[in-house]
């Protein structure tokens, strides 16, 4: 009897992730479509990480039979994980889409940023100013990002169309209210609105489509050994020559993985033996730490995020 009440209470709690899951697909593919009736010349930010991934197998199931019929954008710190660079362009070929990158470096070249230095040092930030010349450049009026509500308070501020004014910049104070699934997509000229399909997705959620779809994801992302050290209680990767490292901070091999793929200089590690999707998504259902727990850079002040949005950020 209590293997039956076992098997029933599984069956129940497959019913109801795929129930969610369906869910959450077809909002997704409504926001994807609405972009589309609604803008002029959207864009899909692609950084290569779980998140975007999703947001490509979503717009394929949108548009299919067509092609994604909005470009990719990667803006590229020239610090990425080495792994995702690698998928991102196996990705771009095997789909036939427009892939746009533009580097930090050109920005840091041109004198528009300032490369920082020290312990802490990070090309995160000067994402924005690359990002927002693209949009100018390209005359983009919709930028469709994987944000999600869960990842952080600053995120979870955000509306699914969350409009931007002339400088590229976040009021939190002057968005629309979003009634059920009314998307207004009216701008004026200048402004651009930054779209997040997967808004009211959680992190498991992301791990339960991925599992379901069999949707491939860069290496980074499962259990491997890498050469690291620790600091301020964070394990940091000590391959691959971007990461400061002090002469006192030793470096040995773990086994790690990532729970999220930014900047190398910003994003470290967490110990796991989680080597196929169905163990991550065990690992992640059970942990009580957020995934950018391990992104130093929400870490430099209690309202970092919220500055960066407001600054034109993702």
């Amino acid at each position: 009897m209590e293997t039956l009440v076992k098997e029933i209470d599984t069956t129940e709690q497959k019913d109801v992730k795929v129930f969610r899951a369906n869910a959450l697909e077809s909002e997704a593919i409504y926001i994807f479509r609405e972009v589309v009736a609604q803008f002029e010349k959207p864009v899909l930010l692609f950084s290569g990480g779980k998140d975007s991934i999703t947001l490509v197998r979503l717009a394929q199931k949108a548009f299919w039979p067509a092609k994604i019929p909005f470009p990719l954008m990667h803006i590229d710190t020239g610090h990425n994980f080495p792994e995702t660079i690698e998928f991102r362009d196996g990705l771009v070929t095997e789909l036939g889409v427009e892939l746009i990158v533009r580097h930090v470096q050109d920005s840091i070249d041109q004198g528009k940023v300032i490369e920082e230095t020290g312990k802490y040092a990070s090309r995160n930030t000067l994402q924005t100013t690359t990002l927002l010349d693209a949009i100018e450049e390209f005359k983009f009026d919709a930028c469709i990002g994987g944000a999600r509500r869960d990842e952080e308070k600053a995120r979870a501020k955000e509306r699914i169309f969350s409009v931007r004014d002339d400088f590229g910049q976040w009021d939190e104070k002057n968005q629309r209210p979003e009634l059920f699934d009314m998307l207004n997509g009216k701008i004026e000229i200048g402004q651009n609105v930054r779209v997040f399909p997967i808004s009211n997705w959680t992190e498991l959620d992301v791990w339960n489509y991925i599992e379901q779809e069999q949707i491939e994801i860069p290496s980074i992302y499962f259990a491997h050994k890498r050469n690291t050290f620790l600091r301020d209680g964070l394990i940091w990767s000590a391959e691959d020559g971007v990461v400061f490292r002090a002469q006192d901070e030793e470096v040995r091999e773990r086994t790690v993985r990532f729970r999220t793929v930014g900047d190398m200089s910003c994003t470290a590690a967490v110990e796991s033996t989680a080597n196929t999707i169905e163990k991550v998504v065990a690992e992640i259902r059970e942990s009580k730490i957020s995934e950018r727990g391990a992104r130093i850079d929400d870490k430099r002040s209690e309202a970092a995020m919220e500055k960066r949005k407001q600054q034109g950020y993702f």
